[in-house]
């Protein structure tokens, strides 16, 4: 999964669609390519890298037509090759597909339907081009085959889906479920794109698809119609971005468009921290880490919460026992220090002023540190021993979204790698990043619950236990600090030991449930809310759901992973209680995005 660009129109399609590929670059990718049909002659190019090797070989080439389509890719199945790069072709050569989002039963489809077809690649997309090409030549249409491709994908399948009939090079089939693609119009033809910023350079008016729309775009029309195959018109809407909201594309806030970027931004560490599938730090750092007895992780505010996830990482993994400390208090009431410690110190800016507070004492007594940090060159990353990029890119809300994500997984990698590394990291923060996009996707549901539920509360609750008890707390702090809903975050079982009189009729209360050993006592915990009046609702991984739980999340297969996932409700929560307020999500009243006094 990662960008989709087509054209279909008057002018000549490949500047477009290169251009388009360009920028979706901040996606990340690890391969890129076009398909390209003129009515004579069309041409299939895939390339691994980034788009400039791409365009290093179509820039050789003399490809001319009016339509194409163009993809670039991050690796969910298979590894970054030619022949796993899309667009994706059937056997007969006839269409031509690309594809964001993941096909989850994609194997029971090639046994059941393809054994007699030979595959070319690794991936499930081309398990879909395969079996409408079977389809196609059964009798069906080109457009009943899509249908009936969708038709056997399983309910939990993730899908944007671009397709070229090479007998009709001028029309575009496309079909999305949970993975974002719009339709761009104008005078001269017709696009469609994963982001409209990829082409905004042809027109700034779009037709929005929902999840099981289908479409039939022409240089001259677009034909919609629903998953029934039903016809049906929708009003196109337009885009009027000046510079300054060109930062953020066709985002309404920064922070939407960050909390959307954290799958992103966790294949950009997985390609920077991996080789060969093993976690690689510098030796010194580790070496450094292992000779200590005990890590203090010092923070403030959401990287504090991020510390405290790390601290059952570095103590699971590494078996070295891990403190968190608040900067501004350890900064003036150290506690009595082991005789071997390392500090960890984590922030955005890396300009943290109670932080640089703290590494200044640490200086001055001689211990080594590591600053991991979003802005390298910054305070906390000179003056830190060592350092480590979160690689999160530039973070614009005052909300942090996307760096707390970088902070956790880089916490893991970094454990992961002191403890000799974990040759299935790789591939469960590849997995992790296709299943955040998956919780992103699902913003409908969420926006639902903060409109009925959170606009008029004047406090809520999360609960939850181990895990789910640190993650609450920086649920709570995303809901305050941008709705100015009074929120509190807490250990489950402390309910009864106070808070509980807090509860009043309607209070919102939210349980985290990501933990096998600890899920039926938070749900007893909710359900005494609940006999106070609370408005109870659930955020439960799929392998611990049951019937009625409101938010459910996929499961993953390291649990120390699992908050990834289960904060970015929490947040699309907060996003959604701000944006229902009409307050500036971005910029909440007396906070800034970078701390810099004590």
């Amino acid at each position: 999964m990662c960008g989709i660009v087509g054209y279909t129109g008057i002018n000549q399609a490949l500047p477009i669609l290169m251009d388009g590929l360009e920028k979706l670059e901040y996606r990340g990718y690890d391969s890129a390519g076009v398909y390209m049909n003129d009515g004579v002659e069309e041409d299939l190019v895939r390339e691994v890298g980034r788009v400039k090797d791409l365009e290093a070989v179509v820039d050789k080439m003399e490809i001319k037509g009016t339509a194409g389509i163009a993809h670039t890719r991050w690796a969910t199945h298979g590894k970054p090759t030619v022949n796993n790069a899309h667009p994706h072709k059937s056997n007969d050569g006839r269409y031509y597909l690309v594809h964001n989002g993941v096909i989850e039963n994609f194997k029971e489809l090639r046994e059941e339907y393809l054994s007699d077809i030979e595959m070319h690649s690794d991936t499930d997309t081309e398990v879909a081009v395969q079996l409408i090409g079977k389809f196609a030549q059964e009798g069906f249409s080109t457009f009943d085959a899509l249908r009936l491709m969708l038709s056997k994908l399983d309910e939990n399948s993730a899908y944007g889906f671009l397709l070229v009939d090479s007998k009709e090079p001028d029309m575009m089939y496309v079909a999305k479920s949970k993975s974002p693609l719009l339709i761009g119009l104008s005078e001269d033809g017709n696009v469609v794109a994963s982001d409209a910023t990829a082409v905004l350079n042809v027109t700034n008016t779009f037709l929005e698809l929902h999840d099981g729309d289908i479409a039939v775009v022409e240089k001259d029309k677009v034909t919609l119609f629903d998953k029934d195959g039903k016809q049906f018109e929708r009003e196109p809407f337009i885009l009027d971005i000046d510079p300054s909201q060109a930062e953020k594309g066709t985002y309404p806030f920064y922070m939407l468009k960050e909390i959307d970027e954290q799958a992103i931004v966790t294949r950009n560490l997985i390609e920077h921290y991996f080789i060969d599938g093993m976690p690689q730090i510098d030796q010194p750092i580790v070496d450094a880490i292992k000779y200590a007895d005990r890590l203090y992780i010092v923070a403030a505010g959401t990287s504090y919460h991020a510390g405290l996830q790390g601290r059952r990482m570095f103590e699971e993994l590494v078996g070295i026992p891990t403190e968190v400390h608040i900067s501004s208090e350890f900064a003036y009431d150290m506690p009595l220090l082991s005789k071997k410690p390392f500090f960890i110190f984590l922030s955005q800016s890396g300009e943290t002023a109670d932080s640089r507070e703290v590494l200044e004492r640490v200086n001055k007594l001689g211990y080594k540190s590591l600053t991991i940090a979003n802005v390298m060159n910054s305070t906390l990353t000179r003056e830190a021993t060592f350092s480590l990029p979160l690689l999160a890119g530039p973070e614009v809300s005052v909300a942090s979204t996307k760096a707390f994500t970088s902070q956790i997984v880089v916490e893991m990698i970094l454990a992961s790698a002191i403890a000799g590394g974990q040759t299935e990291l790789q591939d469960q923060l590849s997995k992790l990043a296709v299943d955040m996009q998956v919780v992103i996707d699902a913003k409908d549901k969420l926006k639902e619950i903060a409109d009925k539920y959170l606009l008029n509360a004047k406090n809520a609750f999360y609960i939850g236990r181990g895990a789910d008890a640190d993650l609450t707390v920086e649920a709570a702090l995303k809901l305050k600090e941008i709705s100015y809903v009074q929120a509190e975050g807490f250990a489950a079982g402390e309910l009864k030991h106070g808070t509980i009189s807090l509860i009043e009729d309607g209070t919102p209360v939210f349980a985290i449930i990501t933990n096998k050993s600890t899920a039926g006592l938070t749900r007893s915990n909710l359900m005494e809310t609940e006999a106070r009046g609370a408005k109870a609702f659930t955020i439960v991984t799929s392998d611990l759901a049951k019937s009625g739980d409101d938010i459910v999340i996929p499961a993953v297969e390291n649990p120390l992973l699992s908050p990834l996932l289960a904060v970015i409700p929490t947040q699309l929560l907060a996003y959604y209680t701000s944006l229902g307020k009409g307050f500036d999500v971005d910029h909440p009243r007396n906070l800034a995005k970078s701390v810099t006094v004590q």
